[in-house]
């Protein structure tokens, strides 16, 4: 696990998962079939529980101008700059459980943002697994005095 710093907000379009997990590929087949060209792409998968519990996960891809998404009649999302924590899985096509086992590690970090989304970062046969730090919870943990047994 380590921290990763995203330094600049990240517009992406996105097609919803009808289901998670079962609903993932075909949400990323969907949003390719809609763009003309996939090959300049950075892809990104984005999850967080609703009001029930239940996943909801949005395959997306980057805007390459302002109002692409509405081109292509695709709703828009703003992955936010800041402090993650990360966890790299290499060549995740070989056992794409590994995804959510990386995701397992991360969550029950003290400084989580608890209102964010684990975010899916793909870089051709790696994939990043992102959790988002609060800012506010970060710098309380900087300014926690060490305990000691004095």
């Amino acid at each position: 696990m380590k921290k990763y710093e995203l330094v600049k907000d990240i517009e992406v379009m996105y097609v919803p998962a009808q289901s998670f997990p079962e609903g993932i590929l075909a949400a990323f087949e969907k949003l390719e079939t809609k763009l003309v060209s996939t090959g300049d792409r950075t892809f990104f998968g984005l999850s967080s529980p609703n009001k029930n519990g239940n996943i909801m996960y949005k395959a997306a891809t980057d805007e390459k101008y302002s109002g692409e998404g509405k081109k292509y009649e695709l709703d828009n999302f703003t992955i936010r700059k800041g402090t993650y924590l990360s966890e790299l899985i290499k060549d995740y096509k070989k056992d794409v459980q590994q995804i959510g086992v990386g995701f397992q590690q991360l969550p029950d970090h003290p400084e989580l943002d608890t209102n964010s989304y684990c975010l899916e970062w793909y870089k051709g046969d790696d994939v990043l697994c992102l959790v988002k730090l609060d800012p506010l919870k970060e710098e309380h943990m900087k300014q926690k005095p060490l305990k000691t047994d004095r």
